[in-house]
């Protein structure tokens, strides 16, 4: 499935979704917390997968990074078929194309900013240079602090640093603003649609908050382990734009 962009150009399918089920056995009985879901998510799109607690937005995420597995259907990244992958092949899948940002950053306290994205350089030896990823994300001066030293705004920039250091063609994000304020969240939220807009990054933001749906190529909403919507921006809005 290919869809035009709004400047007439091809986008290309990164990761689809075919029919894909994940069920779990508790005794004698099956429950999906994830069941026959299908989409397409397309090379350089800023998706955001919208649900309530308990909807299957977290199975959803994890699918996605091949941080799990599904029961049933194919899940398609590069036209690989991630389904027949083993475990050593999920693993440089991760290591090789996700970027993972985390709602409470999850920074080692002992090592500087500099020194958190430098680990990337030890599983992906192609990794970007942490001074000029930081430098990226507006963290030049502060690249020697500690994360105990910086705001929760430049912690939470430091985690996009160490995710976008791996240079992925996916970045995952799970309620990546939900220990910020309004006005550091909305710094987030601009820098991650500066990575797709201006980088070609796909981005998917995972959230219960509906508020981030209009600054979205695609909103995705989740209801009961099942896509129940797919709707479209034409003209999605500005992070700084984002009523909170």
């Amino acid at each position: 499935m290919q869809r035009n962009d709004k400047w007439g150009g091809i986008m290309k399918p990164l990761i689809e979704f075919k029919n894909v089920s994940k069920e779990y056995k508790m005794g004698d009985r099956i429950f999906y917390a994830l069941k026959d879901v299908n989409f397409v998510i397309n090379e350089g799109e800023m998706i955001v997968i919208l649900g309530p607690s308990g909807a299957g937005k977290s199975t959803l995420l994890n699918l996605l990074g091949g941080m799990d597995s599904a029961s049933s259907g194919q899940i398609l990244f590069d036209d690989k078929d991630l389904t027949n992958f083993s475990d050593n092949q999920l693993t440089e899948y991760r290591a090789r194309n996700i970027g993972v940002v985390f709602q409470f950053y999850n920074l080692i306290p002992t090592l500087t900013a500099y020194e958190n994205v430098a680990l990337m350089k030890d599983i992906e030896k192609s990794a970007l240079d942490p001074k000029e990823v930081l430098e990226s994300v507006g963290l030049g001066e502060h690249m020697h602090q500690f994360p105990s030293q910086l705001s929760g705004g430049e912690q939470q920039r430091t985690s996009i640093a160490r995710a976008l250091a791996k240079n992925p063609k996916l970045l995952l994000c799970d309620e990546p603003t939900g220990a910020l304020d309004t006005e550091t969240g909305r710094e987030v939220l601009d820098l991650l649609q500066k990575m797709s807009r201006e980088r070609n990054r796909t981005v998917v933001i995972v959230t219960h908050n509906s508020i981030f749906a209009d600054m979205a190529n695609r909103v995705f909403r989740v209801k009961n382990g099942s896509i129940s919507s797919i709707t479209e921006n034409a003209t999605p809005i500005s992070a700084n734009e984002v009523s909170w």
